[in-house]
């Protein structure tokens, strides 16, 4: 992910993490190796939890000290509560439709839904060659997404689905928007 994203790579997590106040409890969907948590949040002393369908992913959360548990968020079971449910650069996996998943996320969080999610992506380059390593290198461990977002597909959908207009801005050199969602 690092040679996709270059110097833009860790401003998605900065920002996330700045969305999150200390002492919170935050559940991550599709963690990853729990960056977000063991760069930005651990000092913040958040009671975190990692979820990701990788078993790799979820073994590495544990090393670090973060509680992590391999879970695989397109099935139809309630999450687990938290302040703050996060999910960053991962709601493409969920389409066509992630309204399901939008739903479990909102009936989980205490306070917020924090959506982070990219609005130009390499897997749909021009370049074949570029297009597939940027699919291969997203690929959570259950196959290629060809599926992405645009930013209005993704203002679409939050317009839609949501009853307040969440809080938006663009991070990581414009590559990504932020959703906020308040718990209402």
């Amino acid at each position: 992910m690092f040679g996709l994203y270059g110097r833009h790579y860790f401003s998605r997590f900065s920002a996330v993490a700045d969305l999150i106040p200390y002492e919170s409890s935050v559940l991550d969907l599709c963690c990853g190796p729990a960056v977000l948590y063991r760069r930005y949040l651990r000092h913040k002393w958040v009671n975190y939890m990692g979820l990701d369908i990788n078993e790799k992913f979820i073994k590495k959360t544990i090393r670090i000290g973060a509680r992590g548990r391999v879970w695989d968020v397109r099935r139809d079971e309630p999450l687990p509560a938290a302040d703050y449910v996060i999910m960053q650069a991962s709601l493409y996996h969920f389409l066509p439709d992630p309204a399901p998943v939008l739903t479990r996320m909102l009936q989980a969080a205490r306070k917020q839904v924090v959506i982070a999610e990219p609005i130009r992506n390499l897997a749909q380059a021009k370049l074949p060659v570029l297009a597939s390593l940027a699919r291969l290198l997203t690929d959570p461990g259950v196959g290629a997404q060809t599926q992405r977002f645009s930013e209005r597909a993704l203002d679409d959908l939050f317009t839609d689905f949501c009853r307040y207009p969440p809080q938006t801005h663009l991070i990581g050199g414009g590559r990504e928007k932020i959703y906020v969602i308040d718990k209402y």
